[in-house]
């Protein structure tokens, strides 16, 4: 559609995140909640959806690769395409509350994907004891990030409650490649892209040679810093930190917590410093609570956070654009100002680091090695982490879907071998805080959850002072 870039076949750290799945405990599935004032028209959620698989690509596509091949998987239509597959219909049960929504999206996000169909799932939950009814999507982290992620989903949300149905499109035409021409077009596709390296290679190497010339010092010392760089970014890591969340499993359990976001600005800002300082601070004061609440006091945690590499020219790009940073962080912080001003520090060293460049080609090197010895190597660099975190800006007006209002959204990330996921999401005037904890590491949820909201109840004292 316009205004949105997909490409054609995976990008190699895409590639990657697929081929990993070989250990399910590495699977990357995103999962969305929306809370809706009350149900959405059967019909017209059905109209905007089969509309919003026309107009996005990718919601009509699945993949198709070979370990054999020299290029990444491609993305293509699914000839067998069935909207009702994908989108289903169920009524709350239990309390048939906000915990009764996430009760019923955690087995969900547990279940792998279908291969042969796209990558994505929606289960619409109506019946709720408010009137209420509520969205949970699933989604694949292959399919794009987090920033990627809203962009699409803004395709298939309105701005008024009676919105007019919009025109459908003709549907995409599918094409269902013979091996041989799958063979051709792979060769063609890494032509293309070495050819793009080598004229690319004269000019870095005349810039590297003149600096040698200028600045020898500098250049070696810069040549450094990048080794060292890399070796950070692809350092084993395959023992938490923390000494309570130590288990895996293939499970999850989902929570939310949100606050102002007015008041979660406001406490930045006494800070000098961001919201996602604010947030990596809340949350490192929750997880220093629960530990202390446990018995098993701790200093740091290693947590893994997504930097955007989104530039200028691409805000319409899809994909996921991101490098994942690991690094500690202090949770034995106990003044809010201080913590929001050591994870600005941090977070600053990370998006410096010279290895970020380096992303897509140290994916290119591990996808060419066996899967199981790729897998081996980024399970060993994931399942030491203690944490992920992620900020995910919303949308910050109000959004509608088939004659319902939205009133929360959550964004519930994957764990990919780590202990915890909070992911922030802001919409309107909230915070919306997703957790998702493998039960095998934090073995009382409750507690772990209140210890979070306490954690922001620190963060936000600092900006009524």
């Amino acid at each position: 559609m316009a205004g949105l870039s997909f490409q054609q076949r995976m990008s190699d750290s895409d590639a990657l995140m697929w081929t990993i799945e070989k250990d399910p405990m590495l699977r990357s599935t995103i999962t969305a909640v929306c809370v809706l004032d009350q149900a959405p028209d059967e019909k017209r959620l059905t109209h905007l959806l089969d509309r919003g698989t026309r107009l996005v690509p990718r919601m009509r596509q699945r993949v198709r690769g070979n370990p054999l091949s020299v290029a990444p998987p491609r993305w293509e239509v699914d000839p067998h395409f069935d909207l009702s597959y994908h989108l289903r219909w169920v009524r709350a049960g239990g309390d048939r509350d906000l915990r009764s929504v996430l009760d019923l999206a955690q087995p969900l996000a547990m279940q792998g994907f279908d291969r042969a169909r796209p990558l994505w799932e929606m289960v619409v939950i109506t019946d709720l004891a408010d009137g209420g009814a509520a969205l949970v999507m699933k989604i694949h982290h292959a399919i794009t990030d987090g920033v990627g992620a809203v962009q699409i989903a803004l395709v298939l949300f309105e701005l008024e409650r009676e919105a007019a149905l919009a025109e459908m499109p003709d549907a995409p035409e599918a094409e269902v490649m013979d091996q041989l021409a799958r063979f051709v077009d792979a060769a063609e596709h890494e032509a293309r892209r070495n050819l793009g390296i080598a004229k690319r290679l004269p000019e870095m190497a005349a810039s590297v040679a003149g600096s040698t010339v200028t600045d020898p010092v500098g250049t070696a010392r810069r040549a450094a810093e990048t080794a060292a760089s890399i070796a950070r970014l692809a350092a084993p890591a395959n023992v938490p930190l923390s000494p309570a969340m130590t288990g895996r499993s293939l499970s999850v359990h989902f929570d939310t917590v949100t606050v102002s976001l007015t008041e979660a600005k406001a406490a930045a800002k006494a800070a000098g410093a961001r919201l996602n300082d604010a947030f990596l601070a809340a949350t490192a004061a929750g997880l220093r609570r629960y530990h202390e609440e446990v018995g098993q006091p701790v200093a740091a945690l290693r947590v893994s956070m997504p930097i955007n590499l989104r530039g200028d020219g691409d805000g319409d790009a899809t994909g996921n654009n991101f490098a994942p940073a690991r690094f500690p962080i202090p949770v034995d912080i106990t003044d809010p100002v201080d913590a929001m001003a050591a994870m600005r520090a941090l977070v600053a060293s990370q998006r410096a680091e010279p290895a970020l460049a380096m992303v897509e080609p140290l994916a290119r090197i591990l996808t060419r090695l066996p899967t199981s010895m790729s897998t081996g190597l980024f399970g060993a660099m994931l399942k030491g982490v203690d944490l992920v975190a992620s900020n995910v800006p919303g949308a910050p007006i109000q959004l509608f879907t088939s004659g319902s209002e939205i009133t929360a959204m959550y964004a519930l990330g994957p764990l990919a071998g780590a202990a915890v996921n909070v992911t922030l999401l802001s919409y309107l005037d909230d915070v919306h805080i997703g957790i998702n904890v493998d039960p095998a590491a934090v073995t009382d949820p409750e507690r772990f959850v209140q210890c979070c909201r306490e954690g922001w109840d620190e963060v936000l004292a600092a900006g009524r002072a």
